[in-house]
């Protein structure tokens, strides 16, 4: 029976969402907000069917009342006026119709204000889409994007999750943005060990909803990886009710056979564990394509990078004033929730105030936080996490995005070394300096870097290990750059590699930069691992889309191998070629001559213009603290003297010597 519905009231048609009194197992998958006579159904599988459930309670409670059912047209404002919800991991997911941005957020506010859901655990899908993205964007809710599960644990989980039935057995698996359920062969394929009216059911419920379109456009019923060798017209025409049993299951047979058929032989079989089959599963389960993955999110952004970010409470400026996320006032009265406390980082609240003194005419500021690298290593740096910044000033019509890392040695470290507060400012301010320096030489030595880097501060109450200075406010050092804009070298589509200009191009670049990664001696720390073509290497592209320019996007570990022969670690520059052998086939060999090519040009010229203005290059850091534990006046002078000695072709026959591709240049 369905449940009234009182006017005034917000009522539940089913359970109420997130409640964790009821049994995992039997709680809600979706739900349906509606806005004209406000409340929210979670009966029944399905969004079409919860509208229908919202229609029957309206019309027993007029009933009840003595008033005629609604009309064709008070129906058509009912279901006009409601947004799909799905209820996922403990979060609600908004659907919204990119269209109707104002009802999504409607949708928001009723179920945080009637229902007492925290803001926190309320997300929006379809962000992908412009419209929806950019609306969040103006509120600065980056942060309440769903995003897509990165680590394998994840996926599994995303996938097991997404076990889903209609009305029958749960043999479907369902996408959260599009609303499609998918059937596998081997789901299909084994519903005839189910008795014959089970089976007619199941075959009637496919047919019946493979044939059905939803609110999102999309079937409510499709078959996993078969399309187009067969879909619904295989079942079309087909009754399922009027066959006997005998016949009901050699149809049912036939259509397994044209089904499997059809599906790629490796991945016929349902297995999580099979990395194959799980990547097109969880392909499927994001498409449209899903969140984050598939397309920029903030303009100018890649999308291996967007997806290392978790978004973080931003603010926006209205009417002058501005407005952090309400959330940060729910983390300051819920100290104790640890889940909350990182989300509301302090540190990015102190980033949105650098920016609103700084700009002055900032519309919104979103800010996101990268825990771990985009690298193939893994930093060593004590202080690893790196942020990004999207900001938007009144009158300029593409945002500002920039990267913010902080300082690897700062005062709080050298806190925690013991020493006092005094000592600790020094050594973090001849930190920077030092990280400076080594930016300057770069680039004297002819680094491509990103143009702008600036050095701010952010204050932060200091909790570490020296006990003298607990709660002592302390300044955290970062610096700012903006974001360079291209495809990590290490990332770049294999499809590009069959295209014998993109790969000329490409070995040039690269063997360009080698030349200059070598001459600066950028290392790990411990000296055993060269840093190069591992994620900091962007690639920016013509209009042509072939590679144009080569940006190193952070220059850490630079003269760390200042004193021992180039020879040391030498096999680490053939890797770049080694690495595309299998995606470059045919070219490889051109690729390696050019990379070779490239690098012994390259490092002749930085030896030709070092040596016409010695005396501007020995001089540089002249002014600087002399100190051969490691200054870096004193690093300068050896890497220099190391140049001056070397012979580039020399080099190059030895990275040619660790090159294994089977036509390696002589």
């Amino acid at each position: 029976m369905a449940q009234t519905v009182k006017p005034g009231e917000f009522v539940v048609v089913g359970e109420r969402p997130l409640d964790v009194s009821v049994p995992l197992g039997a709680r809600p998958r979706v739900g349906t907000v509606f806005l004209r006579t406000p409340g929210v159904v979670t009966r029944t599988p399905m969004h079409a069917t919860q509208r229908l459930a919202w229609v029957d309670a309206l019309n027993e409670d007029r009933v009840m009342r003595g008033e005629g059912p609604l009309s064709e047209d008070e129906i058509e404002a009912e279901w006009a006026q409601s947004v799909d919800l799905l209820f996922h991991d403990g979060n609600i997911l908004i659907r919204p119709d990119p269209t109707a941005m104002a009802m999504a957020f409607q949708a928001d506010e009723l179920l945080q204000q009637q229902l007492q859901v925290s803001k926190r655990l309320i997300r929006f899908l379809n962000v992908t889409d412009e419209r929806v993205r950019g609306a969040l964007r103006a509120r600065g809710e980056y942060w309440r994007m769903s995003v897509v599960p990165l680590q394998p644990e994840a996926i599994l989980a995303h996938i097991g999750a997404a076990r889903v039935a209609i009305d029958g057995l749960p043999i479907y698996y369902y996408n959260q943005t599009n609303g499609t359920r998918l059937v596998t062969w081997q789901e299909f394929e084994g519903l005839k060990n189910q008795p014959d009216h089970v089976l007619r059911k199941m075959l009637v419920e496919i047919k019946a909803f493979c044939g059905r379109r939803n609110r999102q456009g999309t079937a409510e019923v499709d078959f996993f990886l078969s399309p187009p060798a067969f879909g619904r017209r295989n079942l079309e025409q087909v009754d399922f009710v009027i066959l006997d049993n005998p016949a009901l299951r050699q149809k049912h047979a036939e259509l397994a056979a044209a089904f499997r058929a059809a599906v790629p032989v490796a991945l016929r079989v349902d297995d999580p564990a099979d990395i194959e089959w799980r990547n097109a599963m969880f392909a499927a389960l994001i498409s449209r394509p899903h969140e984050t993955s598939a397309k920029e999110v903030v303009q100018g952004l890649s999308p291996e990078f967007f997806l290392q970010i978790e978004w973080l409470p931003g603010a926006w400026i209205e009417e002058g004033e501005l407005l952090l996320d309400p959330v940060f006032a729910d983390a300051e009265e819920n100290v104790a929730d640890a889940e909350l406390q990182a989300m509301c980082d302090l540190r990015a609240r102190e980033f949105i105030f650098n920016y609103v003194r700084e700009f002055g005419d900032v519309e919104y500021v979103n800010i996101g936080r990268i825990n771990r690298t985009l690298s193939l290593r893994r930093e060593e740096a004590r202080r690893n996490t790196v942020y990004i910044a999207e900001v938007k000033q009144l009158g300029i019509p593409v945002p500002v995005v920039r990267i913010i890392r902080l300082q690897k040695w700062g005062i709080g470290e050298h806190l925690n070394d013991g020493v006092d507060l005094l000592t600790a400012i020094l050594r973090a301010e001849e930190y920077t300096d030092y990280i400076l320096d080594r930016r300057m030489g770069c680039r004297q030595l002819g680094m491509n870097l990103p143009p702008h880097v600036n050095t701010r501060r952010i204050s932060e109450r200091y909790t570490g290990q020296n006990s003298r200075y607990l709660g002592q406010a302390y300044w955290i050092t970062y610096l700012e750059r903006d974001y360079v804009s291209g495809r990590a070298s290490d990332k770049l589509p294999d499809a590009a590699y069959q295209n014998p200009a993109f790969v000329v191009r490409l070995a040039r670049l690269l063997g360009e930069a080698a030349a200059v990664n070598l001459i600066v001696g950028r290392m790990r720390s411990d000296r055993t691992t060269v840093l190069f073509d591992d994620g900091d290497e962007v690639i920016l592209f013509d209009a042509e889309g072939l590679p144009a320019s080569l940006v190193v996007s952070d220059h850490t570990g630079t003269f760390t191998n200042y004193e021992d022969d180039f020879s040391l670690n030498i096999e680490a520059y053939a890797a770049p070629v080694n690495r595309r052998a299998d995606k470059l086939a045919a070219h490889a060999g051109a690729f390696a001559q050019c990379y070779l090519d490239a690098f012994v040009s390259r490092f002749v010229h930085i030896q030709q213009v070092y040596r016409g203005r010695k005396r501007a290059f020995d001089s540089l850091f002249k002014h600087r603290p002399w100190d051969p534990g490691g200054s870096m006046a004193y690093r300068w002078l050896h890497v220099l003297e190391r140049l001056d000695a070397a012979e580039a072709w020399q080099i190059a026959e030895l990275i040619r010597q660790h090159i294994t591709v089977s036509d390696q240049p002589g």
